[in-house]
């Protein structure tokens, strides 16, 4: 299933960093994210809850970028 959310992040370097870890979580297929749009599009594996997985890849960025924020 692909989904694609509005994000606030204030860098393109911290984008690109969220964007290297959030691939790396389990449960993803592929993440893409867009500095300039300030878009991001998921690829989840077959199974995968997707409230659980938004809260594990809001974690995951915040701790690269404190104000990132995923809209949905």
């Amino acid at each position: 299933m692909q989904k694609k959310y509005g994000i606030e992040v204030d860098c393109a370097n911290c984008a690109a960093a969220v964007e290297r870890k959030l691939a790396e979580l389990d449960g993803l297929e592929s993440v893409t994210i867009s500095y300039m749009a300030q878009k991001m599009v998921v690829t989840y594996a077959d199974g995968v809850d997707e409230r659980t997985m938004l809260r594990e890849m809001r974690k995951v960025a915040r701790r690269i970028e404190p104000d990132f924020e995923i809209e949905g």
